[in-house]
């Protein structure tokens, strides 16, 4: 007898052996695929867990115990697996072009919302063609009353759907992204949540909602283009009495020490006629630009009062009243050992300055020409190494920098003001007529620059760096 003349016993073996042999081997290749965290595990684990059982059972019911096709149960199952096979392949396809998408690929920047009616168009195709095979249905007549009535709905709901779809066609070509600063013309600001209705442009004053159809049908900029350098641009106004060559070293000298500048490309400044001046100061990107400008000019209204410069025309100095000399000079006499005598006779030559939170008073690896002493606020002393600025302590009131100009030796920290701080300024005359009359004061400045030496050590060893000798030479 020929076993295998019988048709439905072929297949129940086929059946029994085979299925469970495909289903380890896909057990298997599912786990190295989970192991690896590809996206291919997802279509694996649904053929492992609903098409390869489906698919077994519509061939016992075929095949196997050869039921007729015509039987609703039939039916019913075959279209459960012609679903399942719909969904794989569209799962598949997904993994295939844009799980893997290479940054900047068309296929990485294609919207979600695209696939997803890519997705919906092929299911309800794929079950029109499969309920026609299956259940011999008549799908044409719903397809051409669907295409009226999109048509219809289409022709009413023209103006929100072109707003749609000019911001699909923003998100599909992405001339800018979520953290990107935008100038339109009538908005400038970062660009904080993209729909597909508008964009949301955060303007430091409130959030801006902006249509998509308005952006797609004019011209913006989108000021992180390049990201590579953005200058921050601002136009400042002197005393027509001031040298513009003066005041040009000044704005570019301060917009030098921005933190947020560039260190590799020099900020400029040029005379604009009228007394007018245009600093531009390369920074990272338009978001530090505001806080570049706000900065500049605060820090500016200090130093030209320093220089006497006259800043939006005015050049009174509050620190500059002679009682604040006075009050200055006797507040550090004790330890300068001076006595009302010599305050008198020095306070023509000495002087009162005024810096703002953040700005170098010293630098290191300079000789400096002056003594200045903290007679208001503090400074914030640290030591410049390759790793960047290591603390090293402070200069509170009455104490000073700058004491290396009585050894002719480069200072070794670096003074930066901590808050807003007033200096007494000495000349170097001014220092070495008080050690003349008072050699004891010489000892007094050498011992404070070794204490400040040796806390600049102990900075240095608490970071893991050693330096030999921490001077003027190093």
């Amino acid at each position: 007898m020929d076993v295998f003349g019988e048709g439905w016993l072929f297949w129940g073996i086929v059946l029994a052996v085979g299925v469970p042999l495909l289903l380890v081997v896909l057990t298997e290749v599912l786990g190295w695929l989970t192991r690896r965290g590809s996206a291919a595990a997802g279509p694996v684990r649904l053929l492992r867990n609903w098409v390869v059982p489906v698919g077994a059972l519509f061939g016992l019911l075929i095949f196997a115990i050869q039921s007729p096709a015509e039987q609703a149960w039939a039916r019913v199952v075959a279209t459960v697996l012609g679903f399942l096979v719909i969904l794989l392949v569209l799962s598949a396809v997904n993994v295939a072009l844009f799980a893997n998408a290479k940054p900047g690929s068309w296929r990485e920047r294609i919207p979600s919302i695209f696939v997803d009616l890519g997705r919906l168009v092929l299911i309800v195709v794929g079950l029109a063609i499969l309920f026609s095979w299956v259940w011999d249905a008549d799908v044409g007549g719903l397809i051409a009353a669907l295409g009226v009535t999109s048509i219809v709905i289409g022709l009413a709901l023209q103006n929100a759907v072109g707003g749609i779809i000019s911001g699909l066609l923003l998100l599909f070509e992405q001339p800018f992204k979520l953290g990107d600063w935008l100038d339109t013309g009538s908005v400038r600001g970062r660009v904080i949540e993209v729909n597909w209705r508008a964009v949301h442009i955060d303007t430091g004053a409130g959030v801006q909602i902006v249509p998509n159809s308005a952006l797609a049908n004019s011209s913006f900029t989108n000021l992180s283009l390049p990201t590579e350098l953005h200058r921050a641009i601002a136009t400042v106004t002197f005393s027509t009495d001031d040298p513009p060559h003066e005041v040009i070293d000044l704005v570019v000298d301060v917009a030098r020490g921005l933190p947020m500048a560039v260190p590799d490309t020099p900020p400029t400044a040029r005379y604009l006629g009228a007394a007018k001046y245009e600093v531009e100061v390369p920074v990272s990107g338009p978001a530090a630009a505001d806080d570049a400008i706000s900065l500049l000019l605060a820090w500016l209204w200090y130093a030209a009062r320093r220089r006497g410069l006259s800043l939006d025309g005015d050049a009174t100095d509050p620190v500059a009243e002679p009682a604040r000399l006075d009050a200055a000079l006797e507040l550090i006499g004790p330890a300068l050992r001076l006595s009302a005598e010599h305050r008198e006779r020095l306070a023509p030559a000495c002087h009162l300055e005024r810096y703002g939170t953040g700005e170098v008073v010293q630098q290191p690896d300079r000789v400096p020409d002056m003594l200045r002493i903290v007679v208001d606020g503090r400074l914030a002393l640290s030591i410049v190494t390759d790793r960047g600025a290591i603390e090293s302590g402070s200069a509170e009131v009455g104490e000073s920098v700058g004491q290396t100009v009585l050894t002719r030796e480069p200072s070794f920290v670096r003074a930066v003001a901590a808050e807003v701080t007033t200096l007494l300024v000495m000349p170097l005359a001014v220092i070495d007529e008080i050690v003349r009359s008072n050699p004891a004061v010489a000892r007094d400045i050498g011992q404070a620059i070794e204490n400040r030496r040796r806390a600049a050590s102990d900075a240095l060893a608490a970071a893991g760096i050693v330096r030999g000798t921490i001077g003027g030479r190093r």
